[in-house]
Parts: C-alpha cells; sequence; structure tokens
C-alpha cells in the first residue's frame, strides 16, 4: 500500500477530530504531505469516519492529480495543496467546522490572544481573511480560499508555524502542523481558545487580551530553541 504510515497517520488525525468533538456527520477533513515524495494523503470525500480505514485514503500529488485510491479526494483538496506548495514548513493540514472557532470565522472576526492558553500555541491573533470576492466564489472557489489564506499570512508576515491556523471569513477554520497529529491537536487547541475568547469577550467586551511580555513568555517557553516546557 502506497504510504501506509502517512495513511494511518492521516486516517488517526481525521477520528481524533470525531473524537473530539469538532466534526459532525462527514464534516470535515484531515491530510498529509510526504514531502520527499511530494505526494498528499487526504480523507475521501463524503465518506462516513465509521467506515474510513487506511486503505480508503486518497493520495494525490501536489497539484491534486490522484495518484492512488479508488474514491474521490476531499472537496476541500486544491485548498490543502496550495497550503501545501506555499508553507513548505507544514507536514498536515485540518480543516473543522467546529463551533466556537467557526462562529468567529462566520462573524469576521480574528480570534485575540487573551490569555496564556492561547499563547501557549499561537503567537498573536490566529487570523480571519477578508471576504472571497463573487469572482472567486464563481471561479475556482476552493483554491481561492487556499489562497486567500496565504495571501493574508504573507501580506501580514505571519509565520504558519507560528500561528499554525487561519479563519476563512463566512466559512469556518483550517489548523496545520508539521505532522497530522499535530495538526489535528492545533485544531482541537483552536477551538478550545475560541470558545474561552469569546466567553471572554461576552463577559467583557472591552478586554484587551494578555501583555506582549506575556505573550512572548507563555508561548517561547512551548516553542524555539530556548523551550523549557515538558521532559
Amino acid at each position: 500500500m502506497l504510504l501506509k504510515e502517512l495513511r494511518i497517520s492521516v486516517l488517526e488525525a481525521n477520528l481524533e477530530l470525531v473524537k473530539r468533538g469538532l466534526v459532525l456527520y462527514t464534516f470535515g477533513n484531515a491530510s498529509g504531505i510526504d514531502r520527499d515524495k511530494g505526494l498528499v494523503v487526504i480523507k475521501p470525500s463524503g465518506v462516513d469516519y465509521d467506515e474510513l480505514v487506511p486503505e480508503l485514503m486518497v493520495v494525490t500529488d501536489l497539484y491534486g492529480k490522484v495518484v492512488d485510491g479508488k474514491f474521490k479526494p476531499s472537496s476541500d483538496l486544491d485548498t490543502h495543496t496550495l497550503l501545501y506548495r506555499e508553507f513548505p514548513t507544514i507536514g498536515a493540514v485540518v480543516h473543522t467546522h467546529s463551533e466556537f472557532a467557526t462562529s468567529f470565522a462566520q462573524a469576521g472576526l480574528a480570534i485575540p490572544p487573551l490569555g496564556t492558553t492561547h499563547a501557549d500555541y499561537f503567537y498573536g491573533p490566529v487570523p480571519c481573511t477578508p471576504p472571497l470576492t463573487d469572482q472567486a466564489i464563481h471561479d475556482r472557489y476552493v483554491h481561492e480560499t487556499g489562497q486567500a489564506i496565504v495571501t493574508l499570512f504573507h501580506q501580514q508576515g505571519i509565520d504558519p508555524l507560528a500561528i499554525p491556523a487561519c479563519l476563512v471569513n463566512g466559512h469556518a477554520p483550517f489548523c496545520w502542523g508539521r505532522h497530522p497529529h499535530e495538526a489535528a491537536h492545533n485544531a482541537v487547541v483552536l477551538e478550545a481558545v475560541a470558545k474561552m475568547a469569546y466567553n471572554t469577550l461576552t463577559l467583557r467586551s472591552e478586554c484587551t487580551g494578555v501583555s506582549q511580555a506575556l505573550l512572548d513568555r507563555h508561548y517561547h517557553r512551548k516553542h524555539g530553541p530556548k523551550a523549557t516546557y515538558g521532559q
């Protein structure tokens, strides 16, 4: 079986989204990439999570051409492959319609860093793209979804590993990581901090969030060469 280990990892990431309550029915998808081979493994479109096995994962090239698999790949494939092409440091992508993160996306709002839980994982606000134009929606919608993320990150000089998520305006979040487990983990954390942000802003709408010093302290204790968190 082509890319057996990656297929298993991608399957586990997809199932983690279900386990953590981030997807309903056949919503959402996870993928992973083998950078050496230039091949992507992604969930098949519309297949129930209870039916998923490694053999059903679809393998494509970096431009979405199916290399192995009897099912159609996820309908979000073009977004995934564009992110892989433009963000060469990432190794996996996850897309959900989780309740609170999606609520921020539908409101067209970034998720601000209001506390240290956010700062542990996201080095600043989780941004939200501008709305897609009518032309972008009518033309190459899925590709343009990815392009909106890429353009925003490039324009703002955001390191995709420092902020491994983005909200697509009117749509939902995309998250990523160095491997499928990390991407799924980031999606779970994103939903948690989105819920905390929603609750915090409900309690105190003028809350300005953590200081830069506290953001730095908590982010860098888990990330980078001087990280102190963990064994």
